[in-house]
């Protein structure tokens, strides 16, 4: 079996015979009010999907940074999370990360040394700023930051060169570096809800290449 779908089981504890299936290739575990993960998770070496949502999670195993075969999803939301092992960072192949619906105040800087991210959803958490680090998610396709504490961004978001869509939607924005002319490759940025930015005037710039901007 290379899929175990254990999604709304009531399970409270992870079972037995997840840990006697080695070639498990997708783990299903959200909606279980989970308050632990064991260290075992980092057995299951041939996981490429791990969804951990909708749980009561307050931390999260660092043995999860061990399964190199993760590169597919890992869905983290909806748990009681505000941080996570800097060992999660060895996941340099993981594509997709949902850190959404936490309680982070800083951001995990663990992400940061996920260099093949293409979406990366961090919404409705307590985050005050971005680290400079951001920078290294070269890959990145998508950044999803609607509903946090954000009053600006770095200047380093240009370095994602591969960023097409930005969702600042619900942020108390003041400032938009004008770095973000450099990104070739933006189709959008989401600023609805945001009452505090005044527009700035390379905004026309952008538009004129294409690039949409909902405000």
């Amino acid at each position: 079996m290379e899929t175990q779908n254990l999604w709304k089981k009531h399970l409270r504890v992870i079972p037995d015979k997840v840990w006697e299936q080695p070639g498990l290739r997708t783990l299903i575990l959200a909606d279980n009010d989970l308050t632990e993960v064991p260290a075992r998770i980092g057995s299951l070496q041939n996981l490429r999907t791990l969804d951990l949502g909708h749980n009561l999670l307050v931390t999260v195993p660092e043995e999860i940074g061990d399964i190199e075969e993760l590169r597919d999803f890992l869905y983290l939301h909806d748990n009681r999370l505000e941080s996570l092992p800097a060992a999660l960072g060895k996941l340099r192949n993981l594509r997709y990360l949902n850190i959404s619906e936490n309680r982070f105040a800083i951001f995990p800087e663990c992400i940061c040394s996920m260099a093949s991210l293409v979406e990366l959803r961090a919404t409705d958490n307590l985050l005050a700023e971005l680290p400079e680090s951001i920078g290294n998610l070269a890959c990145l396709r998508e950044l999803h930051l609607r509903n946090n504490a954000l009053r600006s961004l770095p200047a380093q978001i240009a370095k994602l060169s591969e960023l097409r869509q930005i969702d600042l939607r619900g942020n108390p924005i003041e400032y938009l570096p004008d770095a973000l002319l450099l990104l070739p490759k933006l189709e959008k940025i989401d600023l609805r809800w945001v009452n505090t930015l005044t527009p700035p005037v390379w905004f026309s710039t952008l538009e004129d290449r294409g690039c949409l901007i909902y405000r």
